[in-house]
């Protein structure tokens, strides 16, 4: 019914404009939707928050309990109405360019918006930012493939989607287009950039109607003094070694408890660890952005209610109690996440980064008394640590400027984002969101030429019409299989399918003609084996080094237990190549 009365005009009306010219409102279209979706979000956690503090006495024993609970809401809403791993949102969006044509299930328009909001409003140590992108690229995914575009048309509306999601979260549409193209990386012309600005500014529209102007990081910021270089420079040094100890800590962290099959026991263990870390460090309770404020207004920070509060006590306590919250921040992500919370790294990578920046500022203010303005490293630590953690240094630089009003700090903004991100770069070549897709051989890039092979995919080059022969038929069979194939290579294979080698027309034709060794000579007489072998899940980029370094123009494919699955043909890789650039390529 809705394909009817909606959908199939609007595709009749869009038959009619070029593509590049229904993007345009699309994109506003998208932008808007994912507006509204960015303000359902926030609306609901503050209330899921509002309510929880309404019911709940003043204790902190909640804190114990609470975040486990919205844990497990998540997880059984995951397990028994979605049926789907719908975690790591940025890295998800980047996994269905690469690998689902674009397309993201239907369900993600609502699902992780359903269920952050559970996990974050009853305080897991997560961020929201991860799970809008993911809300709002599947709006721009679904949006495109319900109006039948192309692949690049459909893409482009995922990244507008994503570009909104951050834009209406942040109130900060320069940082929503450039984290679309710095951390998706889509490899857009100038054209492209376009629907991407006409999303963000919708979306952004969207949340200051409903929400207002004021930032979630509303800050008291200082003129930049050229005498504070050597500060920043040192900080940028710190966010870049800090975000190694991000990336490696969470993802080492995630494999671990990945190794617990049991979902139920794997809650109970995160629960516990999570419950116990926000009691004793209460701002690792929820995105923790509230607990920000007073290091953003140079006020000294309220820890003294808290189980740590005697810290209060000594000069060196303060910064001591937030370097342990920034090291304990990964534990506490990650068990959210592991114990079947849906939260993103987005987050607490600010928070992280604004600690950083909290911490180097007070040891040298201590040091040197008021030697630095502690609100602007607060709000440069958050660039550093995104520059290194998300490897994204003009996102990075942008939404800081943009959601803190400081543009005056742009100068230290791009020394420490630029610092931040070479010495992470030394060390770690993939951010948080890229480093396991990388491993796998799908991750995007913006050279072309590599784009498009990780776009190419294995089933549809595949070619199955090559007659199998068995290993010990004789050539008589052999010849029978001549006469009806087409092809002129013949994949040998033994009783179980196992493949063996190959013949071809050129190795019997002397003896084709001999009725009298029909009989007498076998497969195995002409066998010959396989340069190299080819596995149905190998990356198109391995397939072609195979093809360079053996100078094969077939290769068998294979699966793990040797069965012979098809042939791939360097020519056939090659057209589909082309054709690949040709629509990846167009503006």
């Amino acid at each position: 019914m809705t394909n009817k009365f909606i959908w199939a005009p609007l595709r009749a009306l869009l038959r009619k404009v070029p593509e590049s010219t229904a993007l345009l409102g699309l994109s506003v279209l998208t932008g808007l939707l994912c507006g509204v979706a960015a303000v359902l979000l926030k609306v609901s956690i503050h209330a899921i928050q509002g309510w929880l503090s309404g019911i709940m006495p003043g204790s902190r024993l909640p804190y114990l309990v609470l975040p486990g609970v919205g844990m497990l809401l998540s997880l059984l809403i995951v397990r028994y109405v979605v049926k789907d791993n719908i975690g790591h949102g940025v890295t998800k969006v980047l996994q269905a360019v690469s690998r689902s044509e674009s397309k993201i299930k239907r369900h993600n328009m609502w699902s992780s918006l359903v269920t952050s909001a559970l996990t974050i409003g009853f305080g897991g140590s997560v961020g929201a930012e991860a799970p809008i992108v993911y809300t709002g690229a599947a709006i721009g995914s679904n949006l495109g493939r319900y109006l039948g575009m192309s692949y690049r048309g459909m893409t482009l509306l995922l990244g507008c989607g994503a570009a909104g999601a951050v834009a209406g979260i942040f109130n900060a549409p320069l940082a929503g287009v450039l984290f679309t193209l710095e951390i998706l990386l889509f490899n857009l012309s100038m054209s492209g950039i376009l629907p991407l600005l006409l999303s963000s500014i919708s979306a952004t529209l969207v949340s200051y109607l409903c929400l207002g102007r004021e930032s979630v990081f509303a800050s008291t910021i200082v003129d930049f003094q050229m005498g504070n270089l050597p500060a920043y420079l040192l900080l940028g040094m710190l966010c870049g070694i800090s975000s190694l100890y991000f990336i490696h800590a969470t993802l080492g962290m995630e494999d671990r408890l990945s190794r617990l099959k049991n979902p139920y026991l794997k809650w109970i263990l995160c629960s516990v660890g999570l419950g116990v870390l926000i009691y004793l460090f209460p701002p690792l309770h929820g995105e923790g952005y509230n607990f920000l404020m007073p290091l953003l207004n140079g006020l000294d920070p309220e820890i003294s209610g808290t189980p740590l509060g005697i810290l209060m006590n000594y000069s060196w306590g303060i910064p001591l109690f937030f370097l342990l919250v920034m090291l304990l921040k990964v534990f506490s992500m990650t068990f959210t996440n592991s114990g079947g919370g849906v939260g993103g790294t987005f987050g607490p990578t600010l928070f992280f980064g604004a600690l950083v920046g909290f911490v180097v500022a007070d040891v040298i203010n201590q040091i040197a008394p008021g030697a630095v303005p502690v609100a602007n490293f607060v709000l440069v630590g958050m660039a550093g640590l995104m520059a290194g953690v998300m490897q994204a240094p003009l996102t990075a630089i942008f939404l800081i400027a943009e959601i803190s009003g400081g543009y005056q700090l742009l100068v230290p903004l791009i020394l420490t984002s630029a610092v931040a991100y070479g010495t992470t770069r030394i060390f770690e070549k993939y951010s948080i969101y890229t480093k396991r897709i990388a491993a796998s051989g799908e991750l995007l890039t913006h050279e072309a030429d590599k784009a498009v092979l990780t776009l190419l995919k294995m089933d549809n080059l595949l070619e199955k019409d090559f007659l199998p022969v068995r290993v010990d038929d004789t050539l008589g069979k052999l010849v029978e299989a001549v006469a009806s194939s087409e092809r002129s290579l013949f994949p040998v294979v033994d009783g179980r399918g196992r493949f063996q080698g190959y013949v071809t027309l050129a190795d019997i034709r002397k003896d084709m003609f001999h009725p009298e060794l029909y009989e007498e000579r076998h497969v195995f007489n002409y066998l010959k084996s396989a340069p190299e072998y080819v596995h149905p899940e190998e990356p198109m980029d391995s397939v072609m080094r195979k093809f360079e370094k053996t100078g094969a123009w077939n290769l068998p494919v294979v699966d793990d237990d040797r069965k012979y699955v098809g042939y791939l043909s360097k020519s056939k890789i090659f057209n589909a190549y082309r054709e690949s650039l040709k629509d990846f390529s167009q503006d």
